[in-house]
Parts: structure tokens; sequence; C-alpha cells
């Protein structure tokens, strides 16, 4: 199932994060950290390579991620033109309170009173945006929920007589080019769930744990992964915790053993596990990039 969401009010959004960026010196640009590749806005690449604006890349997140992916992809983006990379819990006030700091060097010429530090807080939904506002400016000027696009219009605010800040809607694309990305955006709860169908995305995410991190997924559920598929994981949950059908002869609750899968996931019960890696990044983009030659000589 390839996964699209993109709600009217992002065209909208996108159109004013354009303009925005013309007087903007520094995009902060927030990730999950658990998959920032997958969480990464190509159109928000465009919009500051298009003005040539340095970007500040926040792995937010990262008491869920595995902390060697982490440093792997930390090492990944710090070898990119114009671009400083970070690992943050935007929660935490002291980590938040860095994020200015961090700026500052990318954009040396804005520092005084008549020439301030810009600053544009990007991202897609559900990512901590409205999190690390509320922590930079110590109070809550933006709403916070962990459902996707909560926020829906810019907000300008001023953090001291230097440095200025806007934070902006989540912002999704169009089409998501690679299916995987639309069931790692769907598991980290970055699209709205009336796009996606939990049973498929838990599929995926169990596929995920049996080949990257059995020994968590076995801990948390007691289980003997020995032979087992995703959709087996899902049965064994759904065995393990009761999750039975009502009215019908103890056929197992697939559904709801789903979402707990999705739920513990997301909060980290299941210990810090990362959905993908800048080796298994660069893997797919070859397996994409071999499929689209075979096509083309297919069709020739």
């Amino acid at each position: 199932m390839a996964i699209q969401w993109f709600p009217g009010h992002m065209t909208s959004a996108r159109r004013k994060a354009g303009e925005t960026m013309e007087f903007t010196d520094v995009v902060v640009e927030v990730l999950d950290a658990r998959a920032p590749e997958a969480s990464c806005n190509p159109m928000i690449r465009e919009l500051r390579e298009h003005r040539r604006r340095p970007c500040l890349k926040i792995l937010n997140k990262i008491d869920l991620a595995d902390p060697v992916v982490t440093q792997a992809w930390l090492d990944y983006y710090n070898k990119q033109d114009d671009v400083k990379a970070v690992a943050l819990c935007c929660k935490s006030a002291s980590d938040a309170a860095r994020v200015p700091k961090l700026c500052q060097p990318l954009a040396p010429h804005r520092n005084t009173t008549h020439k301030p530090l810009r600053m544009m807080i990007m991202g897609i939904p559900n990512v901590g945006k409205s999190t690390l506002m509320n922590m930079l400016l110590k109070r809550k000027v933006a709403n916070v929920g962990d459902e996707p696009a909560v926020t829906k219009s810019q907000q300008n605010h001023k953090i001291n007589d230097r440095m200025t800040l806007t934070d902006s809607p989540g912002l999704m694309w169009p089409k998501i080019e690679h299916e995987e990305d639309g069931y790692m955006l769907a598991a980290i709860h970055a699209i709205g769930r009336n796009a996606v169908f939990d049973d498929e995305i838990a599929t995926f995410l169990a596929s995920r744990l049996l080949e990257d991190y059995p020994e968590q997924l076995a801990e948390r559920y007691k289980l003997t992964l020995a032979g087992m598929d995703d959709v087996g994981v899902l049965e064994a949950i759904a065995k393990k915790r009761g999750c039975l059908l009502k009215g019908r002869g103890g056929e197992l609750d697939l559904d709801k053993a789903a979402m707990i899968l999705l739920t513990e996931f997301r909060s980290g019960k299941l210990g810090r596990i990362s959905l993908e890696s800048p080796d298994s990044r660069a893997k797919l983009l070859d397996m994409k990039q071999q499929q689209a030659m075979d096509e083309d000589n297919a069709s020739s």
C-alpha cells in the first residue's frame, strides 16, 4: 500500500514558508531520530537551497532512538555543506537552550539589535517543533499534541533583542516517493491515522524489529521468535495480551494487537529503536535505482 498524506492547509503552508524563507537566516529542521531521512521533507531542502540558507538539523526524540544509529546519522549529515546536525531531546529545557547558540555560527553576520538572527523551525508533522518552541521561549506559545498537524499557521516570536524565531506548520510533500518511507512515517506517527491501516503499519514494524531488534521484541512480549514472521508476531502478541474478538469463538483481535505494538514502539517501551540507518538508506536507494533501470530496459 502506497501511503500519501497531504492535507489541504499544507499547500498554503508551503507557499507561506517560501515567502518567509527570504527573510530567514537559518533553517532549524526538526527530524525524528528514529527515521531521520524518511522524516526529511525534500520540499524544505529545495526551499532553503533556493535561498542558500544554512540548516541546523535537529535529530529529536533521541531517547527513543538507537544511540549507535543516531551517531551514524550525525556523522552523515555533518559532512554535508551548510549543515550542522545535532541530537537533542526537545522536551529538555537544557537541550532546547542549545539551539540558538548552535544557529549563530551558521549566520555570524546576524548578531546585533539592528540585524538579529532570524531562525525558522521547519519539519514534518509530529516531530517536536512545537515542543521546541515552547521550551525555547519558556512559555506555551504553540499547541502540542501526539497527533500530526496540530499547528496550522506560522507564529513569529522574539527570543531576545538579537534573535527571532518563526514556527511553521508541519509540512509534508505531495508524493512520498518510496513506499518504505510512508510506512516509517506512519510508524512514528507523523501521518494522520485516516491515511493508513494500523495493521499494515504494525506488520511493517514487526518485520523491521525481527530483522534489526529481535532481542528487544522477544524480551518485551516474552516470545520465542524462531520461525516466526511479521504476521506471526502480531498473532503472538494477541495471544500474550489476550486480544480476542468478542463472540467470535476465541478468534484473535489482530487490530488490537497491532495498536499495542505501535503504541509501545512510539512510547519507547520496546527500547531505543531506529527504523533506518545511513547504510540501510543507501541500500534502499541503490535498490530503487536498479529497479528503475530494469524497468527502463524492459520497456526499451
